[in-house]
């Protein structure tokens, strides 16, 4: 089934069975609490995190609950841990959708910290996106892919570039460093050695903007492919 009906029928029962049960228990949702819910509907967190028993020792914090949060803080825009825990501490609903019913349930900011890292180490976002494009255009052929890429300014100085090897003398020949693209257009390589690949150091980063000016930031640039439907495929 195409994604966008996928959406569709998820959104639809959510309406008409799930918002309302959800709202009579926990009160008016906002905007921000009925996507997060759709999006651990359509995907669930569970499915990608191990839970183990806990031996010797003060047991691990649930994983699942912080998974929860991990993606909350990406549907409410929260810049950091911090603003996180804040938010969950003032916002009932949005703690007990991830899975905590007071206050004092709600782990220490540095239990928070490595769990996010771990989740970070086992790509917990491209892996929940796979399975999702996976399930949705298993037999599905997209008919339209639209690539665009968009700037991600930091602070961060780009990294020093390798000195220019010295002009050849005449009559010395050099051979010719194949461009990545290249490389990538003559086969062989693996989309996993593609990606490798590619740089990933902050740099000076320029494209054109809507109006056709070029523009030039310090840092990163995203790139991102769209079907049909505006469904991210890859990024």
């Amino acid at each position: 089934m195409p994604l966008t009906n996928t959406i569709a029928d998820i959104w639809n029962r959510f309406q008409g069975e799930l918002f309302p049960n959800l709202t009579q228990d926990l009160g008016p949702l906002t905007a921000n609490h009925q996507r997060f819910v759709t999006v651990l509907d359509m995907k669930p967190v569970e499915t990608f995190i191990q839970t183990h028993s806990s031996g010797r020792g003060r047991p691990l914090e649930d994983r699942r609950a912080l998974a929860r949060a991990f993606i909350a803080k990406a549907v409410w825009d929260l810049p950091t841990t911090r603003a996180l825990l804040d938010r969950l501490q003032c916002d009932p609903k949005m703690r007990r959708l991830c899975g905590w019913e007071r206050v004092g349930d709600i782990p220490s900011e540095s239990t928070f910290s490595r769990a996010f890292a771990e989740f970070a180490d086992m790509a917990l976002p491209e892996r929940m996106h796979a399975a999702l494009i996976a399930s949705a255009f298993a037999d599905t052929v997209v008919g339209q892919l639209s690539r665009d890429s968009t700037a991600i300014a930091v602070r961060e100085k780009p990294k020093a570039k390798a000195s220019k090897p010295k002009t050849p003398r005449n009559g010395e020949a050099r051979p010719k460093e194949p461009r990545r693209l290249d490389r990538q257009l003559n086969g062989g390589l693996s989309l996993k050695q593609m990606l490798a690949d590619l740089p990933n150091a902050g740099d000076i980063g320029t494209k054109r903007n809507a109006k056709g000016y070029k523009t030039s930031w310090q840092g990163y640039k995203f790139h991102l492919d769209v079907s049909d439907g505006d469904i991210p495929i890859s990024g």
